[in-house]
């Protein structure tokens, strides 16, 4: 069973809206997170696939929901639902849910799939939580050894380095140069530690006003891919994004073209969503997805050939899973290894801070003799 494209777009113009998109962005870690997400997708499921009416299944969930929030929410779906409006309308409306979400709730309601579509919801958000747990993993302990290593650099700046740089006053005899300069450091940390902090905040700020323009976008991504191991890593987890959103629209029986719709607003990287409007435009002059994807160099040849062949028997959807499932498992891969690479160099980094300053500070020791000279 399928449904045409021109019936789609007709029925699903208001859920398309970019304002849906940004509400969702903005509320989801206020009411409905994708942990929670993957919860109410797999209870829901459980209670369709075991013949519980849909009505029964939304009632439970709501009573056996904790979260005070996600509760409100689902009563208000409940609510909707019982006063006659179809799920998909009242989750379009709740402002919580991605257009993809939507769309692809809607055609499980039309096409009496709903409980496969929860089902691919819940695998979806499974893996993404996954992969997010993934990357913080590797991010969480470089910044906290970058924390201590700037308290640490703090403590040793304000309190040890000054009372070294007392006593060599004392002898009024000419320092080492890396003494000097890390006394004078000393001296002026606090003012440098706060025109830093000032620039990082005027940086930050200045980004998320030069990222609206679709220019600098192409040029971070541009910048971010030449970066080596790191650009192939960021790469691969959109695609990741990419198969496995293509994965569940496709299985949930939505056109080929209203996926690349959806999915070119929801992957957020820019040669992607540059290489997918370009082929909606390519689809409906009847060109191949294979051809259109094949002008970007965002996709790897796997990708553009798996698609080509997939294309042939008609079986994207199941393609797109395969792929998502191979580059999501390259990713864990990848993000183990730059998590024991950066480990090491971690403690390098602060172990060289850390003994610069010391050797600065007992430079002058090993010269003792004419320090001490004038005493």
């Amino acid at each position: 069973m399928s449904i045409t494209v021109k019936a789609i777009s007709s029925n699903t113009s208001k859920t398309a809206k970019p304002k849906d998109k940004t509400a969702w962005s903005l509320s989801v870690g206020k009411t409905l997170t994708d942990k929670r997400r993957v919860q109410f997708y797999k209870d829901f499921y459980m209670l369709l696939h075991a013949k519980v009416d849909f009505k029964t299944a939304l009632t439970i969930l709501v009573a056996q929901q904790k979260h005070p929030k996600t509760k409100t929410l689902l009563q208000s779906l409940l609510d909707q639902v019982v006063a006659g409006r179809m799920f998909f309308e009242a989750i379009s409306d709740s402002g919580e849910f991605s257009d993809y979400e939507i769309f692809s709730i809607k055609i499980g309601e039309q096409t009496r799939q709903l409980a496969e579509v929860l089902q691919e919801l819940q695998s979806y958000f499974d893996k993404k939580v996954a992969l997010r747990k993934q990357i913080i993993s590797i991010l969480t302990y470089p910044a906290f050894v970058l924390l201590l290593t700037l308290c640490t650099l703090y403590f040793m700046l304000n309190y040890v380095v000054p009372l070294f740089g007392s006593v060599f006053n004392q002898f009024d005899k000419d320092l080492p140069a890396l003494t000097q300069a890390v006394i004078n450091l000393a001296d002026n940390f606090n003012t440098i530690l706060l025109i830093t902090l000032v620039t990082v905040a005027a940086i930050y700020l200045g980004y998320r006003q030069a990222r609206k323009r679709a220019a600098f976008r192409a040029f971070q991504a541009e910048l971010i891919l030449k970066i080596p191991f790191f650009g192939r890593l960021v790469r691969e987890i959109y695609l990741t994004r990419f198969c496995q959103t293509m994965a569940l629209l496709l299985r949930s029986k939505t056109s080929i073209l209203e996926s690349i719709a959806l999915v070119r607003n929801i992957v957020g990287f820019h040669p992607i969503a540059t290489a997918l409007k370009t082929a909606e435009t390519d689809l409906m002059r009847g060109i191949p997805l294979s051809e259109s994807l094949r002008k970007f160099k965002v996709f790897d040849h796997q990708l553009i050939s798996m698609v080509q062949v997939a294309e042939g028997v008609n079986q994207l959807d199941e393609m797109f899973a395969t792929l998502g499932e191979q580059y999501n498992t390259e990713v864990s891969y990848k993000t183990k290894i730059m998590g024991t690479v950066i480990e090491p160099l971690l403690i390098l980094f602060i172990g060289s801070i850390v003994g610069l300053i010391m050797i600065a500070m007992y430079a002058p020791m090993f010269n003792l003799s004419e320090v001490l000279g004038g005493a």
